[in-house]
């Protein structure tokens, strides 16, 4: 493929991209919230544990099923915790719902979304399949590559020029100096022990 779908989207499609991506992030939204209500009233002796199928797992059936024998008894709302079943179930049930009918709308935009991307590989002249394919393409990969070089280089200048700092921090005459300074303890401590240095 010459030119990747995703550049024609980038191009000329962006805004319904961008609605996609909005789509996606409430269908994300969704899920975090079914899992922290799973998560919150799913275990033992929570208000949605009762709801639970076979595989220990909260379905729209399941919940749908639950909500039926509840109303059917009339007994579902006698819980100590204040939270009462038959709410945590419909909010249950309509966050499922509202999960179920974002995801639907994702997958018709990514349809629509293709749809005019193959409508529009039709239509490209050839200095717009020039600009994708060597602005949008090649140039952009190119200048990634080179810009991960860059870093590369800079960080290992960086750690190089660090350890030159280290090795060099302190400066040859402080050095000569301690080196003196110790050499005359050292030659003090063997004048002590008897033993004469020259």
């Amino acid at each position: 493929e010459l030119i990747p779908t995703a550049l024609v989207i980038a191009r000329y499609f962006a805004a319904e991209q961008m609605a996609i991506e909005k789509l996606e992030a409430e269908v994300a939204a969704s899920e975090q919230a079914l899992e922290e209500m799973a998560e919150e009233h799913g275990g033992e002796d929570g208000l949605l544990e009762a709801a639970k199928n076979d595989k220990d797992k909260l379905t729209k059936a399941s919940v749908s099923n639950r909500l039926k024998e509840i109303k059917a008894d009339r007994d579902g709302s006698d819980r100590s915790d204040g939270l009462d079943e038959r709410v945590a179930l419909e909010n249950y049930l309509a966050l499922l719902e509202k999960t179920a009918a974002t995801s639907a709308k994702v997958s018709d935009a990514q349809d629509a979304l293709l749809a005019k991307v193959a409508a529009q590989y039709g239509k490209l002249t050839e200095d717009e399949i020039k600009a994708l394919v060597v602005d949008d393409k090649w140039l952009a990969t190119l200048a990634a590559a080179v810009q991960g070089e860059l870093d590369r280089v800079s960080q290992t200048l960086t750690g190089r020029i660090r350890q030159l700092a280290e090795r060099y921090a302190t400066p040859l005459p402080q050095l000569t100096g301690e080196v003196a300074t110790l050499a005359v303890r050292v030659d003090e401590h063997l004048k002590k022990m008897g033993a004469v240095w020259k």
